[in-house]
């Protein structure tokens, strides 16, 4: 089972198309599951959106389902001109129903050095959606702040799939950022969500990005410097 994330700058008409055309398990040869999203960026302060981009993420059973989608699929045109890469999952917490996740044992045991990507998962209670979007705020602007964070994204489905895409230079980086008791906002989110979720699923994926192809404004954030900055 592997996973992949595919960004790129359409129009702002052409992301409505995208929306549309979302893939379903069935209809593409071995693909698990898919949802296609607006973007925005992980910054404080009100979401971001950022218009004429869309992404598309998925799981799939294997390397050849992908390549295969790539190569025939009316959407993976749509979505030729921009980045995408693929993911290897490492570890899962909380739930998604409509994806089951399946970890290779072992496999988390490999992704302490390089690049490792987080990818958040939430279907959205309405009613709670001020108070997620205050404290989604706090720590969004906390993980923008730090430099071993080389690329983020926010993803958004309205009414309610809300979701986040971020790449950090490590595991110990991204771990600092999230449970480091000098940095509490993350932990704070947390806390609050399991006081009164935000959310009625919720999954968080870890997984390590072993290639990708592609550009976005000429950057390519799997090979691009430690430090370089979020995806522009």
């Amino acid at each position: 089972m592997i996973f992949s994330v595919h960004i790129a700058d359409v129009g702002v008409r052409a992301v409505r198309t995208v929306l549309r055309e979302r893939p379903r398990p069935g209809e593409i040869p071995g693909l698990r599951y898919a949802e296609t999203a607006l973007t925005g960026a992980i910054a404080a302060g009100p979401p971001k959106v950022r218009p004429g981009r869309a992404a598309l993420l998925a799981s799939w059973d294997d390397d050849a389902a992908l390549d295969r989608f790539l190569a025939e699929a009316p959407l993976a045109r749509r979505l030729a001109g921009g980045w995408h890469v693929r993911l290897r999952p490492l570890r899962f917490s909380g739930s998604w129903g409509p994806m089951p996740v399946e970890i290779e044992p072992g496999a988390a045991g490999d992704a302490t050095d390089g690049p490792v990507a987080v990818i958040t998962l939430g279907r959205l209670r309405l009613r709670r959606a001020l108070p997620f979007l205050r404290a989604n705020s706090r720590a969004a602007g906390r993980a923008a702040a730090d430099p071993s964070m080389t690329a983020s994204l926010a993803l958004a489905r309205p009414p309610r799939f809300v979701g986040t895409f971020s790449l950090w230079q490590s595991t110990s980086a991204m771990q600092h950022y999230a449970y480091g008791s000098a940095l509490p906002e993350h932990k704070d989110a947390i806390r609050d969500h399991q006081t009164k979720p935000f959310h009625h699923e919720a999954g968080f994926l870890r997984c390590r990005p072993y290639g990708a192809q592609g550009r976005l404004k000429g950057w390519e954030p799997v090979s691009a410097a430690a430090r370089g900055p979020c995806i522009p």
